[in-house]
């Protein structure tokens, strides 16, 4: 691509690189040149501009934005994710329904090494999206771009996002309790978790805070495909109530704790082959914590083991909320 100041004479069919100001209006840039417009500048008073040419090998910035969006979802349908119209040399891609967004990062990154010019932005992989919400951006920086180079970044990063819809909708809450007299749990802020990915609580189970109630109070769970375990007492320990629960209805412990603060108490395991989430004390509040990240993952259909959990530290450390019973840093006295 050529670019910089031509004489009038020879701007036409080029691209305005730079928009001018006009006594009856503007001319934006990124328009083609045609006699009309030469025209109109000759007669504000301008002897050149400052245009961009496109060679034979050249692809249009829509043009180029329009192929790399392609490659990357190949079937938008069945990636979840809908390309809306190019303009700019942008393309910008939008989840289709709630999820999560799946990045392969890696393949964005060799993407966006081929050639400077050519970039892609995304979301956070396994970021959670709402319908419509945006997932990435590809944006082409000039006005046009060698072929070859947009052929390449199509290869690397063919197939690179995709959506995770829910796959889980039914939710069980079983809530521990030490004072049976105690106010029990206003579940609104685990309610809109769920939500906000389309699955529900279908039963809010109670029991007291002992392992051999709560085990049977798990025991009995049924028509749930995600089990949530709330107690009254903070769980301190993989021998503590909770986890010995579990254990004690047939289920397993797979982790407990997790590098993420809020959330360091969460533990995971599985009963019957449904997965089971012992929840911090941080889930009462709304504000985001780990079991979030944790939560939605198993809700979408991604699995999710200990060493997941154990790889959530960078980046784990989350906006602490001011309702939090024991603040990171003690306030000075």
């Amino acid at each position: 691509m050529r670019f910089g100041p031509v004489p009038l004479a020879q701007a036409e069919g080029a691209i305005l690189a730079h928009s001018v100001a006009l006594p009856e209006g503007r001319l934006r840039k990124g328009c083609l040149l045609d006699a009309g417009e030469i025209a109109r500048l000759r007669a504000a008073g301008h002897a050149e501009v400052t245009v961009a040419r496109l060679d034979p090998t050249d692809l249009h910035e829509d043009a180029a934005a329009l192929a790399i969006a392609r490659a990357l979802v190949p079937d938008p349908q069945q990636a979840g994710l809908d390309l809306r119209p190019v303009g700019t040399g942008r393309v910008n891609l939008h989840a289709r329904a709630p999820g999560l967004c799946d990045v392969a990062a890696a393949r964005v990154d060799a993407l966006n090494a081929v050639d400077p010019m050519l970039t892609l932005a995304t979301v956070p992989h396994l970021q959670r999206l709402a319908a419509g919400e945006m997932a990435a951006t590809i944006k082409v920086i000039a006005y046009g771009v060698a072929a070859a180079s947009v052929a390449r970044a199509c290869a690397k990063g063919a197939g690179a996002l995709r959506l995770r819809p829910a796959r889980l909708t039914r939710v069980t809450l079983v809530e521990t309790h030490t004072d049976p007299a105690a106010r029990r749990l206003d579940p609104d802020a685990i309610t809109q978790r769920l939500a906000r990915l389309g699955a529900r609580l279908v039963s809010h189970l109670h029991s007291p805070h002992r392992e051999d109630d709560l085990a049977a109070t798990l025991d009995s769970v049924c028509d749930a495909e995600l089990i949530l375990i709330l107690t009254a007492s903070a769980t301190s320990d993989p021998q503590d109530v909770a986890p010995q629960a579990v254990r004690r209805a047939g289920g397993r412990v797979d982790r407990f704790g997790m590098p993420v603060d809020p959330g360091n108490l969460l533990f995971l395991g599985e009963m019957r082959a449904t997965p089971v989430i012992g929840l911090p004390g941080c889930a009462r509040s709304p504000a985001l914590n780990g079991a979030d990240w944790v939560m939605e993952r198993l809700i979408c259909g991604v699995p999710v083991t200990a060493a997941d959990i154990a790889a959530m530290g960078v980046g784990g450390l989350l906006k602490e909320s001011p309702a939090r019973g024991r603040l990171r840093e003690a306030k000075p006295e």
